[in-house]
């Protein structure tokens, strides 16, 4: 044991202790003599040199792709958005383990308000909507006036009547890209001339 970790002392750069106290007093002794002393980092390499076999490895280990197809690679690292979350951890154990409903509720909140326009989008009708809104709301009430410690609850409440609107906007954007697309579609199969149209419906079992 003690062997091996003189090894890795040495392959990390370091001294033993032993070994340095023991120059310090032939250093010390020397110059009480009046003898010329030798530097203590004689035969090291220096920061710079350091830096250098560093970059060195580095470029070696590019060059023989050690660093490709690393999880993440090509994609902005997570996290940089120039605010602080103090709930950071608990947020990134829960989306890379895809746990649903564990959390304190600041944090089950603040995730549900990023997804509420999905959910509401999902939604066949305005009351469903408005329901929807209302029980969101009152868990944010609910939650801010809890005394159980944990982070606090800074998701704000949803103006019911503007995300109403909103949810109205998108459905009738949705509903304008389908008959753009279905009328598309029409105009394509009208262009067809009577044997491409044979054989579409052959292929589509019509």
């Amino acid at each position: 044991m003690a062997r091996n970790r003189d090894e890795q002392r040495r392959a990390a750069g370091e001294s033993d202790p032993l070994v340095e106290a023991a120059r310090y007093r032939l250093r010390r002794d020397a110059e009480a003599r009046g003898e010329p002393v030798e530097e203590a980092n004689a035969g090291q390499p220096s920061m710079d040199q350091r830096a250098q076999i560093v970059e060195t490895a580095i470029q070696q280990a590019i060059r023989r792709g050690d660093f490709d197809d690393l999880p993440g690679a090509g994609k902005p690292l997570p996290g940089l958005t120039g605010t602080h979350d103090p709930d950071w951890w608990i947020r990134r154990k829960i989306e890379r383990e895809q746990l649903t409903g564990l959390g304190p509720p600041a944090l089950l909140l603040r995730t549900e308000d990023k997804e509420l326009e999905d959910r509401l989008d999902r939604l066949g009708s305005e009351s469903a909507v408005r329901e929807h809104l209302e029980g969101f709301n009152r868990r944010i009430v609910e939650a801010r006036r809890q005394l159980q410690g944990g982070p606090p609850v800074v998701t704000p409440t949803r103006d019911v009547e503007a995300e109403v609107e909103r949810w109205r906007d998108r459905r009738r954007e949705r509903l304008r890209q389908a008959e753009e697309a279905r009328r598309a579609q029409q105009e394509a199969y009208a262009a067809l001339s009577r044997r491409e149209r044979r054989r579409l419906r052959r292929e589509s079992g019509r």
